[in-house]
């Protein structure tokens, strides 16, 4: 027997190796008859196109030639036109910014002293190098901004306004980091720019332009956002180039011929006609003398609504105050805690900066405004009143072209601060007015909205009793029915035993 099941042990494996190569050739044969029928459908059915995507199209074509007068003048920065923490070169091409004591927190704004109202021209910045914010403290803290970084932002803002791009409705510009701004308002979104390559803001104020009254952004010559269109508000104003950094080196470049060629051909700024152009006024006294003021006031005397009153008849006047740093840091960014002891004179610095709440930024910006040649008003309510003190204050201001000037606010005022304080007070009592009207309108419309409501509320109650009601009584008269018509079959019942009966009988 051993000799028997050695041979049916040798054949089994050989049926099973068989049975895996049959299986194998089906399916070969399988996928052999499905590739053939495929091919067959492909040849009855025809090709189908492939869906190409659109890309979008270049409007902008290549400038005209212009026989124009170009611009003569030179592109620069009139020094009112920067924050203080600006540091341009002496031909303006370079933009550096403060780093210490509290400034390399504060953004630093340059608006140039030619701007386009008329033609399409562009203008180029490139980041050539960056700087380290230092030690932030609790910037990044609870209850605290968002950490410090480098910020570049570039485009275009009327004159007199915000020198922080960001900070006014009359601006618009783009953030290398891949945002667009009109006014106050992010209002969208593109590809982020290499901060080592130059980049370009294109205006275009042409209106036989498909493009018109729009502006464009560019990097290495590349357009990375599509035209955004300029706020209603700026149409027919004159726009100046305007940036605003923070911790970085900036190369502005003007022209005449651009730093990287774009797809079409376009005029730099310093190539644009005159007659597109608007020249921001000179700043230079005619004496060479710039003012310094004191405002010599009583505390809680409407010194301040004085003060604010001055600055909108006189803007060439650099305001130095506790409350303007403040309102340069919120420009900026920084969140302060909120503090009940605060006030316009000495606010307090609550930001978790040491360089801020130990006021080094206050020294330093003293500092810059006694070197920097501009018409500052030292609004120090305690210490302008006190003697020694403004003595101490006007030591800084010692260089030969300041003049040193007290503007006294006491007494009766002019009937101009009356007329304009009076249209102030009347304006705030309207508003007041207005929203207690619209207050009170709002609560009649509640009350008037709850009443109906109620009343929707108490007929859908009424309605629904009524159908409970009528309900109850449809089953009770179908109790009632199903009753008597048991009560005639017990009757019937009864009648037929009956006859039964007597039948029987």
């Amino acid at each position: 027997m051993a000799p028997k099941n050695k041979k049916a042990a040798a054949a089994a494996p050989k049926k099973e190796d068989k049975k895996v190569e049959d299986k194998k050739a089906e399916e070969a044969a399988a996928q052999k008859r499905k590739a053939e029928d495929e091919k067959k459908e492909e040849a009855a059915e025809p090709p189908k196109k492939e869906a190409k995507v659109e890309e979008a199209v270049e409007q902008e074509q290549d400038a005209p030639a212009d026989k124009r007068a170009t611009l003569k003048d030179a592109i620069g920065y009139n020094t009112p036109d920067t924050t203080l923490n600006v540091v341009p070169t002496m031909d303006g091409k370079v933009l550096n910014s403060l780093t210490d004591g509290g400034m390399q927190y504060l953004v630093a704004g340059a608006r140039a002293n030619v701007g386009m109202k008329a033609g399409r021209y562009m203008f180029e910045v490139q980041v050539f190098e960056t700087m380290a914010l230092g030690d932030a403290g609790g910037w990044s803290g609870r209850n605290r901004g968002p950490a410090a970084k480098q910020m570049v932002r570039l485009g275009f803002s009327t004159a007199g306004s915000s020198l922080v791009l960001g900070d006014s409705e009359e601006h618009v510009f783009f953030d290398i980091e891949g945002s667009f701004f009109s006014g106050k308002n992010r209002a969208g979104s593109f590809k982020r720019a290499s901060k080592d390559k130059p980049i370009a803001v294109l205006l275009n104020l042409d209106p036989k332009s498909p493009n018109a009254n729009t502006v464009s952004f560019f990097c290495d010559g590349q357009r990375i956002s599509q035209p955004k269109p300029i706020p209603e508000s700026l149409h027919g104003k004159a726009l100046f180039p305007h940036v605003s950094y923070r911790c970085v080196k900036l190369q502005v470049h003007m022209g005449p011929e651009p730093m990287k060629a774009l797809p079409f051909k376009c005029r730099s700024i310093s190539g644009a006609a005159e007659a597109d152009v608007a020249k921001a006024p000179k700043t230079e006294p005619k004496d060479g003398k710039y003012e310094v003021m004191m405002p010599v006031g009583f505390p809680d005397e409407g010194t301040f609504t004085w003060l604010d009153w001055y600055l909108q008849k006189n803007p060439q006047y650099v305001e130095l105050s506790d409350r303007k740093i403040l309102e340069w840091a919120a420009s900026s960014g920084l969140w302060k805690t909120k503090s009940w002891k605060s006030n316009n004179d000495k606010p307090e610095f609550n930001f978790g900066i040491p360089d801020m709440d130990n006021f080094s930024v206050r020294r330093l910006v003293n500092t810059i405004a006694a070197v920097v040649p501009r018409n500052y008003v030292i609004m120090e309510v305690k210490a302008n009143l006190v003697e020694a003190d403004r003595k101490q204050i006007l030591q800084r201001f010692s260089a030969p072209h300041f003049r040193k000037v007290a503007q006294v606010v006491m007494g009766e005022p002019s009937a101009e601060y009356k007329k304009v304080e009076l249209e102030k007070m009347l304006k705030e009592k309207q508003e007041k007015s207005d929203a207690l009207w619209h207050a009170k309108k709002a609560e009649k419309e509640r009350k008037k909205r709850v009443a109906e409501r109620a009343k929707q509320l108490a007929e859908a109650k009424k309605k629904f009793e009524e159908e409970k009601k009528k309900k109850a009584e449809e089953a009770a008269k179908e109790k009632k029915d199903e009753e008597k018509k048991e009560d005639d079959k017990e009757e019937k019942k009864e009648e037929e035993s009956k006859m039964e009966v007597e039948e029987g009988r």
